[in-house]
């Protein structure tokens, strides 16, 4: 009995090898025909495409899957190839994501059943003699991501390709398409050119992205960026005189009532024209101002005033108004009434100062951090800003300059015009250019400045101490700089949630592993919360939500997926790699008590292994 049995199980497992069999036979049959009718009928046998050879490992142009068992790509490019696309033999290979055959002579046109190859994330038929209509059904490709038709001779109104939610790249160029340009989503878009065709009517709004070089060539459209202005529909043509004065009426009675509301309150606010030395004495005496931005411009300026606010006492009641200025090309000769005297803009206000920026007449500007009740005696503070400055990175903010009293403590740094990875992320209508490439970019760059600067200023024990976004900010270059270094005396140690972080009140004397100082722990959670910020794209607190408690529940209950930045899922950034920062991101905020938190110098090693992980993976160009 137990042996007919053994001969069922083997005889079954006969017919489903031979099933296997005859689905691959299939699709290199299916794939050879598609082969031979794109070379017109009589395949090169040099490309190996041929029953007797595998696909995976023989056939010129192919490639398959890390088992080798699905074709997953099909690049034939510059080949001469002079025959028609077969599409129904394409799609056999259900597995396929790109077909590439840029710079043949294929004719024809491209067939309805392209739609069928429903895997495909890149079409690139680019210098072909493609003709007739565009199918629609391949606005169905949900999955499409590059699509390349340029420079043939295909015609007629395009499908509609805005239902492409993951698009990223649509080039149409050199064809003799009409119709209007559909209403893509041009923040995702990377690539967009559609230019020398017949398209008519309004261009969609894009969004600043793309230039005139992208729609030029088509008489009939209009409207930015081209010079010829879109003409008014025939709703708009028809406005009656009696419109023209009803709207007329509306506007000079709203007009008289906008400008008794201004007048009411500009006569009831006191005189706004102070300079930097005003809005502080305002700040430290009246603390109830809730503005986050205010313009300051003012011409009373009373040096006593300023003398008795901001002068230097020593321990024998000596006084001075200097300031110390660092050895900076930016700034010669600035002195400390020189800064007071300069228009301010209050920029932010936190829990332990403010920060403005200050505009001198010679146009050079200035960013001017205020700290508040710091309990920290003159020595120290000169000696802390000292260090800071010579320990220099390329990614530090150089310190222009500091000042320091009883009562405040400036510090002097260029103004960054580029905003902060703050704004870059939460403030910010292009926040889709801020690909996965460049968040992997800036978190490696602030993991090896870090390392960096914690090796240096080891044995003073000085950490940043209140690292967050809105202190990581872009030079020129838009390569990120660290902000405020050391302008944090860390308190007390508390890693339970992001707000504790945020706020910078931590303190601790204990050694953790390697006799490292745990002061410098504060920075490897601020880090690791930073990492949480770039993966979701969301806010530390949001709306009472804390971000690393609320990962690290969506981690516990196995929905790890949900956690990355949607911006970052559409654009079809590595899962594994987000992964991979995800899992170091978690390390760095450890709450364990005796955790394995890795130190910063650890933390930047993994970073450059993921670093050089993508561009080493993004070397293929149809990756």
């Amino acid at each position: 009995m137990a042996q007919v049995s053994l001969w069922v199980f083997l005889f079954s497992l006969l017919l489903v090898f031979q099933m296997i069999r005859s689905e691959e036979d299939d699709v290199k049959l299916a794939l050879i025909k598609f082969y031979n009718q794109l070379a017109g009928g009589s395949g090169n046998s040099n490309l190996g495409w041929d029953m007797n050879t595998d696909p995976c490992t023989n056939w010129t142009g192919v490639s398959c899957n890390s088992k080798l068992t699905a074709v997953k790509k099909i690049v034939l490019d510059n080949l001469l190839l002079p025959g028609t696309l077969d599409a129904d033999s394409l799609c056999t290979a259900d597995s396929l994501t790109v077909l590439s055959l840029n710079n043949n002579t294929i004719t024809g046109d491209i067939p309805q059943g392209m739609g069928g190859c429903t895997q495909l994330t890149h079409i690139h038929l680019s210098g072909n003699k493609l003709s007739g209509n565009l199918p629609g059904s391949l606005s169905n490709l949900n999955n499409l991501k590059r699509f390349d038709i340029s420079h043939n001779n295909v015609s007629g109104v395009l499908p509609d390709f805005s239902r492409i939610s993951g698009l990223v790249s649509f080039l149409v160029q050199n064809n003799s398409l009409t119709g209007e340009i559909p209403q893509f989503d041009f923040m995702n878009l990377q690539g967009f050119n559609v230019s020398f065709n017949n398209f008519t009517g309004p261009i969609p709004d894009l969004k600043g992205r793309f230039s005139l070089d992208s729609v030029m060539g088509n008489p009939g459209l209009c409207g930015s960026p081209l010079s010829n202005k879109c003409p008014p529909t025939k709703k708009e043509s028809k406005i009656t005189v009696e419109k023209v004065l009803t709207y007329s009426g509306y506007m000079i009675l709203g007009l008289v009532i906008l400008i008794f509301i201004v007048f009411k309150l500009v006569s009831n606010k006191t005189p706004k024209n102070e300079k930097l030395h005003d809005v502080a004495k305002m700040e430290s005496g009246i603390e109830s101002s809730s503005k986050n931005q205010s313009k300051v411009t003012s011409s009373d300026y009373k040096s006593d005033a300023i003398r008795s606010e901001y002068s230097i006492t020593s321990e024998t009641g000596m006084v001075s108004s200097s300031l110390v200025v660092l050895t900076s090309p930016i700034v010669k000769g600035l002195k400390f009434e020189d800064l007071l005297k300069a228009p301010a803009e209050l920029l932010g206000r936190g829990r332990h100062g403010s920060l403005y920026k200050v505009i001198f007449e010679d146009g050079m500007t200035l960013a001017v951090k205020r700290i508040k009740d710091w309990s920290i005696s003159s020595e120290e503070f000169k000696s802390r800003m000292q260090r800071i400055d010579q320990a220099k990175h390329p990614n530090v903010m150089d310190l222009v300059a500091f000042y320091c009293s009883k009562q405040e403590k400036l510090v002097v740094y260029n103004y960054q015009h580029n905003g902060s990875l703050f704004k870059l992320l939460h403030e910010n209508e292009n926040v889709g250019r801020f690909d996965w490439g460049s968040r992997l970019s800036v978190s490696a760059t602030i993991a090896e400045t870090l390392a960096f600067m914690h090796e240096k200023l080891y044995a003073d024990g000085i950490p940043h101490g209140n690292l967050k976004s809105s202190n990581i900010v872009f030079n020129k270059n838009m390569d990120p700089c660290i902000s405020e270094y050391g302008l944090m005396i860390v308190e007390h140690q508390d890693y339970s949630s992001t707000s504790s972080v945020q706020s910078g009140s931590f303190k601790s004397t204990t050694q953790s592993k390697d006799g490292m100082n745990s002061t410098f722990e504060v920075d490897i959670y601020g880090y690791g919360v930073l990492l949480l910020e770039l993966l979701t794209g969301k806010q530390v607190q949001n709306n009472g939500v804390d971000l690393a408690r609320w990962v690290n529940s969506v981690v516990r209950e196995e929905w790890t997926a949900e956690v990355f930045d949607k911006v970052l899922i559409r654009e079809g950034a590595s899962e594994e790699r987000m992964l991979h920062l995800l899992q170091v991101a978690l390390k760095c905020i450890d709450p364990a008590q005796e955790s394995t938190r890795p130190t910063m110098k650890e933390v930047a090693e993994m970073m450059n292994i993921i670093k050089e992980d993508e561009e080493e993976r993004s070397i293929d160009v149809y990756e």
